[in-house]
């Protein structure tokens, strides 16, 4: 059984529909200041990063387990965009996105102990129609809170495909996390069977 290290209901049921045993064990680490730390890089590696530092963050007090952890981060012409912090924030995010192609950057690594064992990151393409404020409004009284936790203000799997006239990469990066790499990579380790 491996441990994710995230409270990411999408991460979970993607798990647990591939059949992979698991238990999450969201990691506690400021996840914001380590991409302050990264202000320079690529938001490719920023993910790879995050998803790395929370693996690493559960493992000294799960010895011996097999650790996934998993980040997303979406960017509009090189600027990255967080999850929002309030339902303005969300509002402010969706017209700014508005025609426009986001770039969504999903990564996951596994650690075991004090290793970090493998590590993969995806993007997908996803272009947003132009959205009305009407739309918006809408949108957000059907969808808030629930995309508060959500980069990209959306989920794909519910209204948040409306926002959408493309979508470019495979469905799990959207739903945030590269799942078919990572399947390989517990079948490499011997987690799931070859």
């Amino acid at each position: 059984m491996i441990v994710l290290a995230s409270k990411s209901a999408s991460r979970r049921a993607m798990l647990d529909a591939a059949g992979v045993a698991h238990e999450a064990h969201p990691a506690n680490l400021d996840e914001r200041a380590i991409e302050a730390g990264l202000a320079d890089a690529a938001p490719e590696e920023v993910a790879l990063c995050l998803a790395k530092a929370k693996a690493a963050a559960l493992a000294p007090s799960l010895p011996g387990r097999l650790i996934l952890g998993s980040d997303s981060l979406v960017s509009v012409e090189g600027r990255r965009y967080n999850k929002p912090a309030s339902r303005a924030d969300a509002a402010a995010h969706l017209r700014s996105f508005s025609g426009r192609t986001m770039q969504l950057h999903s990564a996951a690594a596994l650690a075991r102990d004090d290793l970090i064992l493998w590590q993969h990151s995806a993007q997908a393409r996803l272009t947003v129609r132009v959205l009305s404020d009407e739309f918006i409004e809408t949108y957000l009284a059907a969808e808030w809170p629930a995309v508060s936790h959500c980069v990209g203000v959306f989920r794909i799997e519910a209204r948040g495909v409306q926002l959408f006239e493309r979508i470019e990469g495979d469905q799990f990066t959207v739903l945030g996390m590269p799942l078919l790499p990572v399947l390989a990579a517990l079948r490499e380790l011997g987690v799931l069977a070859a």
